[in-house]
């Protein structure tokens, strides 16, 4: 079981959420497992514009703790968050980043922009 709490920085609300990855996935968006997955079964409002299929940077997030207890991030990834707003080193697409081993703590940022590549 790990914890995974979301700060929602434009109106301060932090919610901490305990997961069970034999659960995966939680819901119908993102990779199961995914912040996003795992933010939408549980009431946390993270805007997912591509149905989190890693199109857009709607669902951008800054890991505050936990880096190393998410997937690796891929080329797709890397280079979608290049157009985000407010970019950390430690930026990752919600949709994308798999809680694998541990807590982690996310902020949810103020600004999100739309940016759909192809038929998504």
């Amino acid at each position: 079981m790990f914890n995974v709490t979301f700060n929602h920085k434009e109106s301060g609300e932090t919610k901490s959420i305990e997961v069970d990855p034999e659960k995966y996935p939680y819901y119908d968006h993102g990779e199961p497992g995914s912040l996003l997955d795992i933010a939408l079964a549980h009431g946390v409002d993270i805007e997912h514009s591509c149905g989190g299929n890693c199109a857009c940077t709607t669902c951008h997030v800054i890991i505050k703790e936990g880096d190393d207890n998410l997937s690796e991030s891929e080329e797709r990834e890397d280079d979608l968050l290049d157009m985000a707003p407010g970019l950390s080193l430690h930026s990752r697409l919600a949709c994308q980043a798999i809680v694998e081993s541990g807590d982690v703590a996310v902020e949810i940022p103020e600004q999100t922009i739309h940016i759909v590549k192809g038929g998504h």
